[in-house]
Formats: C-alpha cells, sequence, structure tokens
C-alpha cells in the first residue's frame, strides 16, 4: 500500500510557500518599477522573511542560511518576473500567489516548531508568523499599506490553517491529511476574502 512521507509533505509545503512569497516579493518590485537586483532582494526577504523570524524564536538554525538552495531559487524567481512580459502578471496575481503562500507556510511553520519542541498554542503563533512577516516586510520596503493594517481578512486565514492542522493531528489524521486539510482551508478562506472582500469588524468604542 502507497503511504505518503509525512517529511515529504511539510517540505512540499515549505517550498511552495518560499516560492509563491518569492514571486510576490519579485511581483510587487517590477510594479514599481524597481531594477532586477531590487526584484531580487524583494523576493528573497519575502521569500524567507517569516521563516527567519519563526526559526530565530524557536531556537532553530536559520532555515536558508544552512540551505543555499533556498536562495538561488527567489533569486531566480526574480529573474523570471523581471524579464517576461507585464501582461504575464497583470490582475490579481500577487494577491493570489500571497494567499498560496500564507496558507502552505502557516502550516509548514506549526509543524516545524511542533517538530522543536514547542507548545501547541505557541506553535499556532509560529504558523501565523511564519505565514504573514514576509508579505509584511514586503509592503514596509515598497511603502505600501501593509495588510495586516487592513481589516481584510489575512492573519485570520493564517491562524485557521495553523490551527486546522494541529486540532486534526490531536484527532489522530496523521501529519498528510492534517497540512492538506489546514493548508487548503486557510488558502480558501483568503481566497474568499480576495474574491468577496471580506473583512472583520473594526474597533468603534466611542
Amino acid at each position: 500500500m502507497f503511504e505518503i512521507d509525512n517529511a515529504l509533505i511539510v517540505r512540499l509545503l515549505d517550498l511552495i510557500g518560499i516560492g509563491v512569497f518569492a514571486l510576490s516579493g519579485a511581483l510587487m518590485a517590477v510594479r514599481l518599477r524597481q531594477t532586477l537586483v531590487t526584484a531580487a532582494f524583494f523576493a528573497l526577504v519575502t521569500g524567507v522573511g517569516g521563516g527567519s523570524v519563526r526559526d530565530l524564536l524557536i531556537g532553530a538554525p536559520v532555515f536558508w542560511v544552512q540551505d543555499g538552495a533556498i536562495a538561488a531559487v527567489c533569486i531566480a524567481i526574480a529573474l523570471i518576473v523581471w524579464l517576461t512580459p507585464e501582461r504575464w502578471w497583470a490582475g490579481q496575481l500577487l494577491e493570489w500567489a500571497d494567499a498560496v503562500g500564507l496558507a502552505a507556510y502557516a502550516v509548514f511553520g506549526t509543524a516545524k516548531a511542533l517538530a522543536w519542541g514547542v507548545p501547541p498554542l505557541p506553535a499556532l503563533m509560529m504558523g501565523v508568523i511564519t505565514g504573514c512577516v514576509g508579505g509584511t516586510i514586503r509592503d514596509i520596503l515598497a511603502g505600501v499599506p501593509s495588510i495586516i493594517m487592513r481589516p481584510e481578512v489575512y492573519v485570520t486565514a493564517a491562524a485557521l490553517a495553523s490551527g486546522l492542522f494541529l486540532l486534526l493531528q490531536w484527532l489522530g489524521t496523521g501529519t498528510p491529511v492534517a497540512a492538506v486539510a489546514g493548508a487548503v482551508a486557510g488558502f480558501v478562506l483568503r481566497g474568499a476574502a480576495i474574491h468577496w472582500s471580506l473583512a472583520l469588524p473594526t474597533y468603534r468604542g466611542q
């Protein structure tokens, strides 16, 4: 009987998160008419930003410093975006790429935190940090309002992905099912927010 390798599923989520976040960073740079060097920098810091903060918080070696291929992939993605026609990247591709990265990376961040002995609730927070910080750094560097400072559903989608992953793990479904279900749920919620402009209520105190 075919069995899915737990480590493979988690690794795929890691690579998906890094790749699409790098894509979103490069897209932001080219939309701002920046140089190739700036696009590569945006791709790198967006791709590895959340994971770097997570690793520092849980006491793990910063992942991309240990694996030179990750920086190379981010730079290659930036080169592809910078050299291709703008019409290929039109529309809401940046937002949808960010949604994929948010969901995948939130689950991976939680899984890695658990593997390093972090309790479930802080592990959930590590998932949210992993999924959200890279995009926040990208927006700050670009000088645009960060998504986390708007009421639109974003952090909530990362929390859903991480929380569902933890819940299904606790219920004994196994890592592959929990990881895929969590990532899909987070992506669906974020996708719904993009499509229908879903937002949380803001503070209305007197």
